[in-house]
């Protein structure tokens, strides 16, 4: 992103990559073999991409809406029943009614959204602007009660004190604990600043599938970046940048030897802990990644045990699995104490249904999808080098046990096969993805999220993107940037602002 807009603004612009491609977590692969499944292996959703990004740089990348927002199983009374959230209004309000019996929860889900819908219109065009000081965001926001809400208690009062049925008080909290291992009320509130990225996207807080998988905005931004004369060369190691301030240095690595290059700027799209090990500087604190990542290639959609849903409705958005407040609580304190989550909570989406181009046309006619699983409550301390393997194993094994309960057929009778006979699944833990993509502790966010907002006390003109380092000409373009995280380009295009602005 940042070497896009350098490109197009008349900078000579180099990028250097560790891998062979350009992405990151933001690529598609087909990891079954003999498959033409084109999954988005690591990230999977878009809600944070500015339009006006796109729009700046011409992008011919597209997200399709999916028709229901989520679906969360469960049994009452004995019966299989679960709540669709999604398909209208009225469809919505009937099944609040179903699950709980009367319209209360409903009319305070109604209003909760309101409050979040009026802070993403106010906070999200502010993510492209210079980052604002505290007060400055508190009277763009101009709700005090959505601001203490959100940006000053945690998460968990709000809920509690809004909902009483325990599943709608699960699903609400989710979006504060993806990818991030924190309780409902944590004091650090890390668990407002995910659960606020998660429902500002784009101004609404919806959550988009893209168009041809997530490698298609790498795509997108590679050929945008070329066209307006960037240099990016694939399979060159950043190993050192040395810098005075003024000029800086940079030495890579290839299968060749080393090189070195100088350059006016430099910026970073790896992690500040990445970035202090180059530089030899003080690292921050250890990040953590939580979570577990699974792909699957199914032969069929499994059939529901609740038998009001369609499973083409229920896989359609965001299917929560051992997601009930209490079932949440219950599993972080299980991996806090240092042990797997009993029932590990988790989502799992089926992209397939809402862009079939991801399939080959032989596996559409064969009523082939897609599924991905995203484990919560997961911490990178429950993994070891010795036992990753292991682990990996049980985890998912436990994980996909929470997801048969729900269904009226076992996971494991859906799955096609691959080219050499072997079942269509796999599992990233957050250890593989510190080992494949350097991301620290498997930490999808490279650490806690920020606020979006700058300390009160920053001068004028001094931090004022958010993409600043101690080094005048050294800047984060990558998710450990304030404003980072997520599938944005934001500190791709903030940082390009700071160097343009100086």
């Amino acid at each position: 992103m940042a070497a896009a807009y350098l490109a197009r603004a008349g900078q000579s612009v180099l990028l250097l990559e560790r891998l062979r491609e350009p992405g990151g977590a933001t690529v598609s692969t087909r990891p079954f073999p003999g498959m033409d499944a084109n999954l988005s292996r690591y990230s999977y959703l878009v809600s944070l991409l500015p339009r006006k990004i796109v729009r700046d740089l011409d992008l011919d990348f597209r997200v399709r809406t999916r028709t229901v927002s989520s679906y969360t199983p469960t049994v009452r009374d004995g019966r299989p029943t679960g709540l669709l959230v999604g398909g209208g209004e009225a469809r919505t309000r009937e099944a609040f009614a179903r699950l709980t019996g009367g319209d209360r929860e409903y009319e305070a889900w109604r209003e909760f959204y309101a409050l979040t819908a009026h802070v993403a219109a106010k906070v999200f065009p502010t993510l492209t602007e210079p980052l604002p000081a505290k007060a400055e965001l508190r009277r763009v926001v101009d709700d005090d009660t959505a601001w203490r809400t959100l940006f000053e208690e945690p998460i968990g009062k709000a809920v509690e004190a809004r909902f009483a049925d325990d599943l709608v008080r699960g699903v609400v909290l989710t979006d504060a604990l993806i990818g991030t291992f924190s309780d409902a009320h944590d004091p650090s509130l890390r668990q407002n600043r995910c659960f606020l990225y998660h429902v500002i996207g784009g101004g609404t807080g919806d959550w988009n599938v893209p168009v041809g998988g997530m490698g298609a905005l790498t795509r997108a931004l590679t050929d945008a970046a070329r066209a307006a004369g960037a240099e990016l060369r694939g399979g060159h190691e950043v190993t050192r940048v040395e810098t005075d301030g003024q000029r800086a240095e940079v030495t890579y690595r290839t299968e060749d030897g080393e090189g070195t290059v100088g350059a006016g700027h430099v910026l970073v799209g790896a992690s500040p802990q990445q970035l202090a090990t180059l530089t030899g500087d003080t690292p921050p604190p250890p990040a953590e990644g939580a979570q577990l990542k699974v792909n699957m290639l199914l032969k069929r959609l499994p059939a529901l045990r609740d038998p009001d849903v369609d499973p083409r409705d229920a896989f359609a958005g965001t299917f929560h699995i051992a997601e009930g407040y209490e079932e949440l609580a219950r599993a972080y304190a299980e991996a806090a104490a240092g042990g797997l989550p009993a029932a590990p909570p988790s989502e799992i989406y089926c992209h397939s249904l809402t862009d079939p181009t991801i399939l080959g046309q032989d596996l559409v006619d064969r009523g082939c999808h897609t599924l991905t699983l995203f484990g919560l409550h997961t911490p990178a301390r429950l993994f070891t080098d010795a036992t990753n393997d292991v682990v990996r194993a049980e985890l998912m094994a436990s994980a996909l046990a929470q997801l048969d309960a729900h269904l009226a057929e076992p996971i494991a009778d859906c799955l096609a096969t691959d080219a050499d006979g072997r079942p269509c699944v796999e599992a990233k833990t957050p250890l593989d993805l510190e080992r494949d993509l350097r991301l620290p502790g498997g930490n999808i966010f490279h650490g806690d999220l920020s606020f979006p907002y700058g300390d009160d006390n920053t001068p004028e003109g001094k931090g004022r993107w958010g993409v600043e380092t101690r080094h005048p000409n050294v800047h984060l373009c990558g998710a450990g940037a304030v404003r980072g995280g997520g599938v944005s380009g934001i500190p791709g295009h903030n940082a390009a602002m700071a160097v343009l602005g100086r």
